[in-house]
């Protein structure tokens, strides 16, 4: 054997077989991933709906308010539509298609990604019928709660809940005004026209929460419990303000996002989280990647102090801040660690931050300082990596959290529709507590895959009870997933040239 030949088959099976074998199927990842939006969809269900056991739910919403607020999405595994969570998830999904739209295209998954987005700014287009007025609810959490039921046969009380001059809710204004600019810059090349009407939507929006400042969950009181704004409306505005601008080019909204940066906390919050509540780490990312242009030279100061936050929530996902105490926890199986309830909604968050982050310190030759120390961008992306390949399989559990993806993965998800004979194959009207009886209580496992759904995922210790009463376990939201579809394109991408990788061509086998 040719010494060129040797050398050739020692790299294949030192380095390239073990990363083939140990790697996932990113690009089916990816697909399932887009299919889960389609089992959280409200109202009149298109003739291309691939998931087929949900079926039509919610076309009277909005109807003794005397508007139209048929469609937009279920948040989990309940059958109310809740406004911020909501608008979070569209955020993210267009965030991730502008970021990696050329690979999310080449999976063939393009035209899937823009239809879980556009179902949710349809609703949106909708929910908006004046510049102050926002339906920011339908149907409420305690009654919804009360029941088991499919959203087909829904009984809960579907009244719609707004926020106008006199009930402000700045941090649903500012959210919803974040996602359809986001969703514009989606949009502009494509539909340009829809993406204009999505920006003045967005404009209209901002101005409004802006003008009329409140919290939203004071004028709407029946979120409080399911989603209450604790970190309050400011970080929106300023998120709302640097989508509007990355959006529109206005200088009027740069300005916005750099004056209020003190007072708003955009550069005197240090935040280790973000999530449907909490925007300032996504904000400090988003503004610390903007180009310090001649024209914005007065303002450097204030972008350093935006990027400095920005690494400081970087440092902490990779255990780098002196102060230990600051940094995130980690299950011993290596799992970034917030919270008890739903805790992989922020590591599917911190994903997407490390990978976008990663990509732009590469990008702009730079690297990051965490403290005195500085770090490779590569280092990022593998953090990011073992996140995602944790969720997928790669735990203690050997339990993959992406429902459908792997050989084992959670079979009773906290999920109303999914828990239940689907109404195509039980045309049987089931009642608000024969859900309960019937269906909640079953060992068995769900009759319907919720495909795509990340839940809600494993405790401190990496122990993981499937379980449909475990609802902070075993509950999916759609921003848990919403975030990962970027990261899954562009991790597919990397396996893909991992794969292809080219030997000499004087190299034969």
């Amino acid at each position: 054997m040719k010494a060129s030949k040797a050398n050739a088959f020692l790299i294949f099976f030192l380095f390239i077989l073990p990363n083939l074998i140990h790697s996932f199927d990113y690009h089916q990842a990816l697909s399932i991933s887009l299919l889960y939006f389609e089992s959280q969809r409200s109202g009149h269900l298109p003739y291309n709906q691939r998931l087929t056991w949900r079926h039509h739910s919610g076309l009277a919403d909005g109807l003794r308010q005397g508007v139209d607020l048929v469609g937009g999405y279920y948040d989990a595994g309940d059958n109310v539509k809740f406004g911020l969570p909501m608008a979070f998830t569209v955020t993210m999904l267009s965030w991730g298609v502008i970021e990696y739209g050329q690979q999310i295209q080449a999976a063939g998954e393009y035209t899937h990604a823009l239809e879980a987005i556009k179902w949710g700014t349809d609703y949106f287009i909708k929910a908006h019928p004046h510049p102050n007025v926002f339906w920011a609810q339908v149907g409420d959490g305690a009654t919804d709660h009360y029941c088991w039921q499919r959203p087909e046969d829904m009984t809960t009380s579907r009244r719609a809940y707004k926020i106008d001059e006199n009930n402000p809710g700045s941090d649903v204004a500012g959210e919803t005004a974040a996602a359809m600019a986001a969703a514009a810059i989606v949009f502009s090349r494509t539909n340009p026209h829809y993406s204009h009407l999505l920006l003045h939507h967005a404009q209209e929006l901002f101005e409004f929460g802006d003008k009329y400042r409140g919290k939203y969950d004071e004028s709407i009181e029946v979120v409080k419990g399911y989603y209450s704004s604790v970190s309050g409306y400011m970080d929106e505005l300023l998120w709302g303000a640097i989508w509007l601008y990355k959006a529109s080019g206005r200088e009027e909204y740069f300005k916005y996002v750099m004056e209020n940066g003190m007072n708003f906390g955009g550069i005197s919050w240090a935040i280790n989280e973000f999530s449907w509540d909490v925007k300032y780490a996504g904000l400090q990312i988003l503004a610390s990647m903007l180009p310090v242009e001649e024209k914005h030279k007065e303002h450097k100061f204030i972008l350093e102090a935006y990027r400095s936050k920005a690494e400081y929530y970087i440092c902490s996902c990779l255990n780098k801040n002196k102060d230990n105490s600051t940094n995130l926890k980690r299950t011993p199986g290596g799992l970034l660690y917030t919270r008890k309830w739903n805790n992989l909604q922020y590591v599917t968050t911190a994903a997407f931050l490390l990978t976008l982050y990663s990509d732009h310190l590469q990008a702009s030759n730079q690297r990051l300082k965490c403290d005195q120390l500085q770090v490779d961008p590569q280092e990022l992306l593998t953090l990011a990596k073992s996140q995602v390949d944790y969720i997928l399989g790669a735990n203690p559990m050997a339990m993959s959290y992406l429902v459908g993806f792997g050989p084992r993965y959670p079979q009773r998800v906290h999920h109303r529709g999914a828990s239940m004979e689907s109404i195509k194959e039980n045309g049987a009207f089931i009642g608000c507590v024969q859900g309960y009886d019937n269906w909640y209580g079953r060992v068995d496992r769900n009759p319907n895959v919720l495909m795509g759904a990340v839940v809600g995922g494993p405790n401190e210790k990496d122990e993981f009870y499937d379980e449909r009463s475990n609802y902070m376990q075993t509950e999916a939201c759609t921003y848990n997933t919403a975030p990962l579809v970027g990261v899954f394109a562009k991790l597919n991408q990397l396996e893909y040239e991992t794969i292809n990788i080219r030997l000499p061509p004087n190299v034969e086998f």
